[in-house]
């Protein structure tokens, strides 16, 4: 019985019936052979188990049924590493007083060895039949040891194609720990980022001191960066959780558009050697989560003042016209690779990362999925002048 083998010989008895070859080659032997019964058996020096039976003859055997290992030849090929063969118990010398065909009252017999691919030993390919028949033949020897090579072939595969599922099965577990850690982490460390903000709000109502005043807009400044963090990795971490990016759409142009502008005056205070030059022009409504789309269009300001050359305009251009909602935001600079070009919406993708200027690379690829999960899409123009970041929203 299977219940009744400890794991790894279940875990042998498992992968010979994963072969899906395994029932045909045994179908073919009996066939070939006249042999009611043929089997592969799992045999070590203190255990033969049956892997998979052809049984023809009710010999009874089936697949995790064991047998003693003294009562059976497959310990003696095991040990002299060769194939014993009969053709008929009654007339051979030296097996007609053999206890072991009395006790199982075949008269044919043959069973060659199963070697895995690093050559230790695995097991038998053996048959039996209750009536003399010619199997002692160079063609019959020459099926069983092809057949046994090709066994020992696709096990090797199960066994690697197990080996790689388990491993992958590890590493999943690891990584939803992980995001699971980032998550928490995520949401714990908004608490204390809120908190400096509003005190930084308190320093700037209160002091009349200037240079106190320059240091609570950079304090102030710095946490709306941190937060832009924290929201993108929890995005990142509830996206690969399987949550998804969450939106609760509305149709009010007056809030978007205070909230983009808001977003631009948060990064004119963080960067001062980029001039932002913007044109907003909402016609129609448009149907989104203005706090994702203020997301959004923050990562791609960060991106621009981040690669944009120094001292030269970003241009920020949002419109909705009768068929889309479009934001894009431009910087001069350096043409973008077309390899990279490939790769800016993949997460953590930095192009020519190095230890002093690396970051978490979620930015692109959180506004990416903004943009899908509102139905549109975020696309890149890079000229040899100028880069261009666009949402296409549909409406």
């Amino acid at each position: 019985m299977l219940s009744n083998l400890n794991t790894n010989l279940r875990k042998d008895v498992d992968a010979i019936n994963k072969i899906t070859v395994v029932p045909y080659l045994l179908e073919v032997i009996c066939k070939s052979t006249g042999m009611g019964f043929a089997a592969i058996a799992r045999v070590t020096e203190t255990n033969w188990v049956t892997c998979r039976v052809q049984d023809e003859i009710n010999f009874g055997l089936k697949p995790g049924d064991e047998l003693a290992i003294e009562t059976t030849f497959c310990n003696q090929v095991r040990q002299h590493k060769e194939p014993v063969i009969i053709n008929e118990v009654a007339t051979d010398e030296q097996y007609k007083t053999h206890p072991i065909p009395l006790q199982y009252g075949f008269q044919s017999y043959i069973s060659v060895p199963i070697y895995r691919r690093d050559g230790s030993f695995f097991g038998t390919l053996c048959a039996i039949d209750t009536k003399p028949l010619i199997v002692d033949t160079p063609e019959i020897r020459g099926m069983f040891k092809l057949y046994s090579e090709l066994i020992s072939f696709h096990l090797e595969a199960v066994e690697e194609l197990d080996r790689v599922s388990a491993n992958l099965l590890e590493e999943r577990k690891i990584a939803e720990l992980r995001e699971t850690f980032i998550a928490i982490l995520g949401h714990d460390l908004r608490n204390p980022v809120s908190t400096t903000r509003m005190c930084a709000d308190i320093l700037l109502k209160i002091s009349t001191d200037a240079t106190a005043l320059r240091q609570a807009e950079i304090i102030k400044a710095t946490t709306y960066r941190m937060q832009g963090l924290i929201d993108n990795l929890l995005d990142f971490a509830m996206g690969h959780l399987g949550d998804g990016i969450q939106l609760e759409l509305t149709s009010d142009n007056i809030l978007l558009q205070k909230v983009l502008e808001q977003v631009m005056q948060e990064m004119k205070t963080l960067d001062s050697h980029h001039e932002i030059k913007e044109s907003i022009r909402l016609i129609r409504p448009v149907n989104c989560d203005f706090n994702r789309v203020a997301q959004l269009f923050s990562n791609l300001l960060g991106n621009a003042i981040k690669h944009g050359a120094e001292n030269q305009p970003i241009e920020v251009d949002i419109y909705s016209s009768e068929k889309e909602f479009v934001l894009s935001v431009s910087n001069a600079g350096e043409k973008i690779s077309d390899t990279a070009m490939g790769n800016l919406f993949k997460p953590f993708f930095s192009e020519n990362a190095n230890r002093n200027k690396r970051s978490l690379g979620l930015g692109l690829y959180i506004s990416s999925e903004i943009a899908k999960a509102h139905g549109g899409q975020l696309s890149a123009k890079s000229t040899q002048k100028k880069t261009t970041f666009t949402f296409n929203l549909p409406l």
